[in-house]
């Protein structure tokens, strides 16, 4: 079972709630906006900056983009998010309430009345971290040993996730237990049956899934499923949720395939042939790099940022061999496997890839993107244990407020080096254009959203050309803040800290303006947001 939801749509306040999403357990948002995320910014120097001897910066690059016609719309959740199970077990489901009491599974959620966050003492809280803490430690075991409790969600837990999903105005994605096996190894259906007649009965909302990485069921439990199998599958499952009234039209995700290796493509190639048309999206999940071995200079490597590239052309061309057209979603993606590194997976550097990945599926038609992960155990998320944002949170979060689904095509002069023979050029400077997010009302319809990645170690000038000459730019830089460098958890925005004001309410997020016709200019080792105001584009004008 995983559970994953979308990031809030837009967000044009500093403490505003989240929209309606998409992906798997709506948790996460919730969690995002209104737990308790309290954060001191202490004793913090901005990063120096340092500079290559004999470094000199290149030419003036120059930049324009097309705004007739978006190359790729993708969906408007694009960006979402995961949650691992495990948390129902730690108890952060119950501290949603209604009207002073704690959501149970025999209080139906009032909508007129809503929710809000329980008030907990300080020393429940306590009490929670501490066994969040022990349950990291847990599961790192399992990861090393390839040994994995069982999880078993009750009725009760199902509720209370359930009334915590809706009460965030989340979409919950359930994803059903593939591993209960017949005697000739078809699909068991009969809890799944169950759990389906007992969400109908209360009226649930879902869509569903089958089962999480099958190319690793032999490995992890002992029993292998091939493709024509987890296909014919699926199609109990669609055949299970059509005589339930509620469920007739659910949507259908699968089959949530990890990275595609050979034998991995061979598995999703025999369940498209079987199953291709039961699904609505075709599922599959991304792991950068060892967290066992990782270093921080690995997170700025562009031969691994153009990794993924390769593998979305891989499950493309398996998909539109099958189902030309349809949806694809990066499910589960994390910068680092077996957890993730602490002081790197959960640090500034980590959000080169992570940004980077954003931009690159986009390019490429892929529908969704699902992070691992809002918050769990491990080094991959969002938040600490204390709720406290980390970079990758803040990067996200601006990321949603300015970026819209519709992708422009960046043109560029200046920037590409003529390659020698044998060499590849992989560009440390990488610039991604959309249209600006039409819910963020501090921006009329028609503005451009570039967002820039400077791997290099000298900044970048670069000169807005065509149609985004002379108009005037909004600036979102972010840097790390603190001593720590490339490996902090604290960033700054053009220069100011951010930190949470009090414990529910986000800062606000400032941009700097810059005068029209001035030259951007990019500090080495940095990503930002760059606003072009009013530029009127003919694709961005309408949704």
């Amino acid at each position: 079972m995983r559970f994953l939801c979308a990031f809030p749509e837009a967000m044009s306040s500093s403490n505003s709630r989240p929209s309606a999403c998409l992906a798997w357990v709506a948790l996460i948002l919730a969690l995002l906006l209104q737990f308790s995320l309290s954060s001191q910014a202490g004793d913090r120097r901005p990063l120096p900056v340092d500079r290559a001897a004999g470094l000199k910066e290149k030419t003036l690059i120059l930049l324009d983009v097309s705004t007739k016609n978006p190359v790729r719309t993708v969906n408007e959740n694009f960006l979402s998010l995961q949650l691992d199970p495990s948390i129902i077990h730690d108890g952060w489901l119950d501290f949603l309430k209604k009207e002073g009491d704690i959501v149970r599974s025999d209080v139906a959620l009032d909508k007129q009345k809503g929710c809000k966050i329980a008030q907990h003492p300080d020393i429940m809280l306590e009490l929670q971290r501490e066994k969040a803490a022990q349950m990291h430690l847990v599961l790192l075991k399992e990861q090393f040993s390839n040994t994995y409790s069982n999880l078993i969600l009750t009725a009760r837990s199902l509720d209370k996730l359930y009334n915590f999903a809706d009460c965030s105005g989340l979409h919950l994605i359930f994803a059903l237990n593939a591993l209960r096996r017949n005697p000739n190894n078809s699909w068991n259906s009969s809890s799944a049956l169950s759990l389906l007649k007992y969400s109908a009965s209360k009226k649930y909302n879902i869509s569903w899934e089958l089962g999480n990485e099958p190319n690793n069921y032999r490995t992890m439990h002992g029993r292998a499923v091939n493709g024509s199998q987890l296909g014919k599958d699926y199609i109990q499952l669609k055949s299970l949720l059509q005589p339930i009234r509620i469920y007739s039209r659910a949507s259908l995700y699968g089959p949530n395939i990890g990275r595609p290796r050979k034998n991995v493509i061979a598995l999703l190639d025999g369940f498209m042939k079987v199953a291709g048309s039961t699904v609505d999206a075709v599922t599959w999940q991304h792991c950068y790099i060892d967290g066992r071995v990782v270093k921080v200079m690995d997170f700025l490597k562009t031969r691994l940022l153009d990794t993924l590239s390769d593998q979305i052309r891989k499950i493309q061309k398996v998909v539109n061999t099958y189902t030309p057209g349809k949806k694809i979603w990066l499910e589960g993606m994390v910068t680092t496997s077996a957890g993730g590194t602490n002081n790197l997976s959960d640090s500034y550097a980590a959000g080169f890839l992570w940004l980077n990945t954003l931009g690159m599926l986009a390019n490429q038609g892929i529908d969704v993107v699902i992070r691992h992960s809002f918050f769990d155990h491990g080094y991959n998320h969002l938040v600490d244990q204390n709720f406290n944002p980390l970079p990758d949170y803040w990067l996200s979060l601006l990321y949603k407020r300015l970026i819209g689904p519709k992708v422009l095509a960046v043109h560029v002069a200046g920037l590409q080096r003529k390659p020698r023979p044998g060499r590849v050029i992989r560009d440390k400077l990488r610039i991604y254009a959309h249209c600006t997010n039409h819910h963020n009302h501090n921006y009329v319809r028609g503005s451009i959203t570039l967002f820039i990645i400077n791997l290099h170690r000298s900044r970048k000038k670069i000169k807005l050309a065509g149609t985004l000459r002379d108009k005037l730019v909004h600036q979102y830089l972010l840097q790390p803040y603190g001593q720590e460098g490339l490996k902090s958890k604290s960033v700054q925005l053009n220069g100011q800290p951010l930190v949470m004001v009090d414990d529910g309410t986000l800062p606000e997020l400032k941009p700097r303006p810059l005068r029209a016709g001035r030259t951007l200019v990019i500090p080495p080792v940095t990503m930002g947001f760059y606003v072009v105001k009013n530029v009127n584009a003919l694709a961005c004008r309408y949704r």
